[in-house]
């Protein structure tokens, strides 16, 4: 994912409807973003207190480095705002509306931007689907959409999606993997190809940079005895949150 930019469309778009007077930003604090991005707009808006939620390293330190606290999973607590980030994978950005409605304080609302080339249309029916229905505004190529204050989630789905973000077994349950991870539940065809021109007289030890859920690592294992020790190195930290079991 994106570490943002101060031209990030998603991010300028979800404070439209605060400029608006549609919504207005609680004084301090009380306010979560989940797959938080750094850029000039959320900057411009900031009130002491905000909590950004990120679990990708690059984007996690931008927002560090602007004095944001950052944490790599969603927090306990409630807040008057949740605000979410979608990411390309339906279902993490499911998992993600779940966590945001169940972290809202009494009268809270869930707010989203999605940019309209990246499924605007269907994370706007998803959160309508789980939080029965939202108010909806485009700007900046984007769509903008939000619950109602006292929005009732439905409680079936709640459990379903929040489900979503646990780890699961993948490659015929040789490895745990978690959405939001490149190719989350397939080995693929580039680390496939690799996997089988590896040499077979490797040794000492191991490093992996962009480990994932860890099959070149296990490849490269399973086929060289020389090799002594292995450390895998991953931006995304909800690689860590499912380490991978050879079998």
């Amino acid at each position: 994912m994106s570490a943002g930019s101060a031209s990030d469309a998603a991010l300028e778009a979800l404070f439209v409807p605060f400029s608006t007077g549609e919504l207005a930003l609680p004084p301090k604090g009380d306010l979560l973003l989940l797959r938080a991005r750094d850029g000039f707009a959320l900057r411009e808006h900031r009130r002491p207190g905000w909590m950004m939620q990120q679990s990708f390293k690059p984007a996690a330190n931008a927002l560090a480095r602007s004095g944001f606290e950052v944490v790599a999973e969603p927090p306990e607590g409630r807040y008057t705002i949740v605000m979410v980030l979608p990411t390309r994978q339906r279902e993490e950005t499911r998992a993600l509306f779940a966590q945001a409605m169940a972290r809202r304080g009494a009268g809270g609302i869930v707010l989203v931007a999605v940019p309209n080339t990246e499924g605007a249309k269907t994370a706007e029916a998803d959160l309508a689907l789980l939080a029965g229905g939202v108010t909806t505004l485009s700007k900046h190529k984007c769509r903008v959409f939000w619950t109602r204050s006292d929005a009732v989630a439905d409680p079936s789905l709640m459990e379903a999606w929040l489900a979503l973000d646990a780890p699961v077994c993948v490659a015929d349950d040789r490895f745990t993997s978690r959405r939001g991870l490149f190719a989350w539940d397939r080995i693929d065809i580039a680390s496939a190809l690799l996997a089988e021109v590896l040499p077979n007289d490797l040794s000492g030890r191991l490093a992996d940079l962009g480990a994932g859920f860890g099959y070149l690592a296990c490849e490269a294992i399973a086929r060289c005895e020389g090799i002594v020790s292995a450390d895998l190195y991953e931006a995304e930290a909800r690689a860590g949150a499912s380490p991978s079991q050879p079998r």
